[in-house]
């Protein structure tokens, strides 16, 4: 039984209110709640409002090598660890799939999320006024089934290209003890 199934058996058995939403992290490059989560809300009716579609901005279109809030993020970023080297394959390989398909890799990343019959919602994140148009603008962005498909085939639904980045693998707490510290 998975943690969301027991979840829901333990209110049940307890006469408390079932849950009845679900927010978790969700990516192209991040998928490992198709394994258990999305079913579990669908079995159940669960709402599902997911984060973190351009997964803090690998997804966004820019060059994630450059950018300084990818290395604060990930500690001692190094692109030459394997992890890393596999995310930034990953994405060259997704933003392919958005040019070959007319559309920016930001736009591919939202309707990807969106596209999951599970996801209610989708927290979008921008910081200005140009990026928020700009994810507005994928609002209506569908793809086909050979759009998913190709999706899928660069990362395999139900994994994760780097699981340092999934917070529930390992807290960051647990690893770098200044976030445990005052």
């Amino acid at each position: 039984m998975t943690p969301a199934n027991w979840a829901q058996w333990a209110a049940e058995k307890g006469g408390h209110r079932r849950f009845l939403t679900e927010q978790p992290r969700y990516s192209m490059l991040s998928r490992t709640i198709e394994e258990a989560v999305l079913p579990t809300a669908q079995r159940y009716g669960m709402g599902v409002l997911t984060y973190a579609p351009l997964s803090s901005g690998w997804l966004s279109g820019a060059d994630p090598t450059t950018k300084v809030r990818a290395r604060i993020a990930a500690g001692e970023f190094d692109l030459s660890l394997p992890a890393n080297q596999a995310k930034i394959e990953a994405v060259r390989e997704l933003d392919k799939v958005a040019q070959e398909a007319g559309m920016p890799l930001t736009h591919l990343a939202l309707a990807f999320v969106r596209s999951h019959p599970a996801v209610t919602s989708v927290l979008i994140g921008p910081r200005t006024r140009e990026q928020l148009d700009g994810l507005l603008a994928a609002a209506d962005t569908e793809l086909s089934d050979d759009i998913l498909d190709r999706i899928d085939e660069i990362v395999a639904p139900g994994t994760e290209v780097n699981a340092a980045d999934n917070y529930n693998a390992t807290p960051p707490a647990l690893v770098d003890k200044r976030l445990r510290r005052r």
